[in-house]
């Protein structure tokens, strides 16, 4: 796949790769399976890295970074990350998770990061992530169609659509099943999926996916529906951009040598505050590490840093057509008008004056247009991970993504214009424009 195919045979593509990501954990492994296709080499943390040109990467848990080295890099060749993050909302599995009453099975589950509640009701949801066995051997496991959360039939609560209120400890805990809990055990039963003993797991990451495929509908076919586009629509932009990267990995365009990089962080959702995630150590890390294989000092790795780009790419928000007065009255993104520059005065997003002429002029190479994001002020932005990673390395940053609607429902909507448009501004991004 690359961003010179057709938009449809890119949301094609897009389609699978987020029904084979159900979790950070699975979307690490089809990125990684994805470079190992076209020919890129896993590094090991507890190895020595080498030098020498071509594909890398690297996985930590839940999260990947990866980049391609030119045959000319030194050791203050500059970078130019795209970043995102793998981890979407939903809910997580709890210890002992085998509840349940009145002959229903449930499943003891907390709420991870903001999902929209409502969203997640009725719905057949999967558990996805991994599991940990006592010698520490990790196992990817998911469910597919296992869980569903049921609402409250209007019948029993006639004032329902006067106003839903859904207690999150209470009214958020899905059924799996029927029969006694004392005769059923839900990790046995993700055990035997993995092909492990039960006694031999001593830890599990699992969360809630929905299980409903992807789906292109609307007049020309030009709206996509599907969970987790929080924010795989960029991890999935910044692959296509990456493996692109490969058939000229040397300099870029104007002559400027550059690392190109992809990092898709963990736990964004939470606040990325892990080893994984954006204010962790990982990209700091792995940067460090390719300086150092290219015999960088200190002083030349900030000699990098100075001349470096990072773009964070996260979804934002489209103007809703039933709720217009939540957005800024001047600037309202539409659907299909391009990619987003997300602007905020109090730095929740990066971007500011020099970080909006890189992505006008990345825009302007990938020949589409982009739209500014700027919040209403009665309506207080979230973050991404772009001040984090500005903050940490001093790199500047510039912050982009798709324009949504129903972010953090357990079904996002997106036009296809928009996703494929990323991928391609992405790319000139990535090779120097």
């Amino acid at each position: 796949m690359s961003t010179s195919s057709a938009p449809g045979d890119y949301i094609a593509d897009f389609a699978r790769f987020i029904q084979a990501s159900p979790s950070s954990y699975h979307a690490a492994d089809e990125v990684a399976r994805r470079l190992t296709d076209a020919g890129f080499v896993a590094l090991d943390e507890t190895a020595e890295w080498g030098g020498g040109c071509g594909g890398r990467y690297v996985v930590r848990d839940g999260a990947i970074i990866a980049w391609v080295q030119p045959e000319t890099a030194g050791p203050t060749t500059p970078f130019r990350v795209l970043g995102a993050h793998t981890d979407s909302p939903g809910f997580k599995l709890k210890p002992r998770p085998t509840t349940g009453s009145h002959g229903w099975l449930q499943a003891g589950v907390e709420v991870y990061g903001g999902p929209l509640l409502n969203a997640w009701l009725d719905r057949e949801l999967e558990l996805a992530g991994r599991i940990v066995t006592r010698d520490g051997t990790t196992h990817l496991v998911r469910t597919g169609p296992f869980l569903r959360i049921p609402q409250l039939a209007i019948h029993l609560d006639r004032q329902v659509d006067d106003g839903l209120v859904l207690d999150r400890q209470k009214h958020m805990q899905p059924v799996w099943g029927v029969g006694e809990v004392t005769d059923a055990d839900l990790v046995a039963h993700l055990a035997a999926i993995a092909d492990v003993d039960a006694a031999e797991v001593a830890g599990y990451d699992m969360l809630t996916a929905d299980t409903a495929a992807p789906a292109r509908f609307g007049l020309d076919g030009k709206l996509f529906a599907a969970g987790r586009m929080d924010n795989l629509s960029s991890v999935y932009a910044g692959l296509v951009a990456l493996l692109e990267i490969v058939a000229d990995p040397t300099a870029d365009h104007r002559g400027v040598d550059h690392i190109s990089v992809l990092a898709a962080f963990d736990h964004e959702e939470l606040g990325s505050e892990s080893r994984s995630g954006a204010s962790g150590p990982l990209l700091s890390d792995v940067l460090t590490r390719i300086g150092t294989a290219l015999g960088a000092s200190v002083s030349q790795r900030l000699q990098a840093y100075a001349a470096s780009w990072c773009v964070s790419a996260d979804a934002g928000h489209a103007v809703h057509p039933n709720y217009s007065e939540r957005h800024d009255p001047a600037n309202q993104p539409v659907a299909g008008g391009g990619p987003l520059l997300k602007i905020n005065a109090n730095q929740r997003y990066a971007t500011d004056a020099v970080g909006a002429a890189l992505w006008a002029r990345a825009c302007a190479a990938a020949e589409t247009p982009y739209q500014e994001f700027v919040s209403n002020n009665t309506m207080p932005c979230g973050s991404t991970i772009g001040p984090l990673t500005a903050t940490r390395l001093g790199i500047r940053t510039v912050d982009v993504g798709v324009p949504l609607l129903s972010m953090h429902s357990a079904r996002e909507l997106v036009h296809v214009d928009d996703a494929f448009a990323l991928a391609a501004a992405a790319g000139s991004f990535l090779r120097g424009a």
